[in-house]
């Protein structure tokens, strides 16, 4: 295998590599070079080894959707042998195809969900990224930016703060070189976050900030605070303290399939309230004795919550049977193609 804790290459372990990458390293995949995906194209990607950019080719059994930047691959020449397991991915439901999942960004340890205090900010599109964080078990920070343009940050604050059980909150100027202390927590050498958000929260002006490249950014529209995207496509930057950082395009729609344990983590408190009700199968309606709605007359709780739950809960339920349909078609259909092909191969 590739090395143990103690003889994992130093410009590797720079790269993000770990025990638990050279530990899935077979004794016959010895001479392989391994490669972390910096950026993805159609029918190539680019990597960085620990001798410097290389750029690869997929092999027939292999395309560039099932991989994400951040993963680690084989590469054996100037081909991926093989992607090795991830220790965190990020997917969601990719848009416009209602079955189909888009990889995100691979082997994150933490996500820096962006908002901006202005009308952006919105509680129920922050719950959709900490669910996801969640779910993959990513740590996440909600990052609001624009604080320079707010007479009161407060409520912002307190907002985000309340979407989580010791959720962690950064406010920051994005345009001032001050963002990286103020991120540094989450920046430690070997470390990979994921900036994520909507376009025009300031994600690529903090993306420029944290790595020290000028990129272009856009201004937001001033009747709805959203704005351009200015970010196309997925790269993995390395930061001035050896940290490493993925931006992503900004998200207009973020659809959740198969996130139930983010959903569970994000609201858990509700989930304990609800094992206080006195039926077992409340509603949290009008039913007596709901400890839900208990604590939402005393204040200790939001109906908008409760709300913005159900409707992830629900959401979450019938995208998961969807795509499971889906692969029970998908899976028919290679029956039949098989069995057409067999009949075909007798004859």
């Amino acid at each position: 295998m590739l090395g143990t804790m103690q003889t994992l290459p130093d410009r590797l372990v720079a790269l993000g590599w770990s025990a638990d990458f050279a530990a899935q390293v077979l004794p016959e995949e010895a001479g392989l070079l391994p490669a972390r995906l910096v950026s993805l194209h159609r029918d190539r990607v680019q990597a960085l080894t620990e001798h410097g950019p290389v750029e690869l080719l997929c092999p027939p059994n292999l395309s560039v959707a099932a991989m994400a930047v951040g993963d680690w691959v084989l590469a054996d020449g100037p081909r991926v042998a093989r992607v090795l397991d991830r220790h965190s991915l990020l997917r969601r439901r990719a848009a416009g195809t209602g079955t189909e999942t888009q990889l995100i960004a691979a082997n994150v340890d933490t996500m820096f969900v962006v908002s901006s205090c202005n009308a952006e900010f919105n509680e129920a599109r922050l719950e959709r990224y900490l669910v996801l964080a969640h779910a993959a078990g990513i740590t996440p920070v909600i990052v609001l930016t624009k604080a320079d343009l707010c007479d009161d940050t407060a409520p912002y604050i307190a907002a985000a703060k309340d979407l989580g059980r010791d959720q962690a909150v950064v406010l920051l100027n994005a345009r001032e070189v001050q963002a990286a202390t103020a991120l540094a927590e989450w920046l430690a050498p070997g470390q990979t976050v994921v900036l994520l958000g909507s376009s025009g929260v300031g994600k690529s002006t903090l993306a420029n900030s944290l790595s020290g490249h000028a990129r272009e950014t856009g201004a937001i529209r001033e009747d709805d605070a959203k704005g351009r995207h200015t970010t196309t496509a997925r790269h993995l930057l390395p930061l001035p303290g050896g940290a490493w950082l993925i931006d992503t395009p900004g998200v207009r729609q973020l659809q959740l399939s198969e996130v139930a344990e983010g959903i569970e983590s994000l609201f858990s408190d509700l989930i304990e309230l609800s094992a206080d009700c006195r039926f077992r199968d409340c509603g949290h309606d009008s039913e007596p004795g709901c400890a839900v709605q208990a604590a939402i007359k005393a204040g200790e709780l939001t109906a908008a919550r409760l709300a913005r739950w159900r409707k992830l809960v629900a959401e979450e339920k019938a995208n998961a049977e969807a795509m499971a349909a889906s692969r029970v078609r998908a899976q028919g259909k290679f029956t039949k193609k098989s069995a057409s092909k067999h009949g075909q191969a007798k004859r």
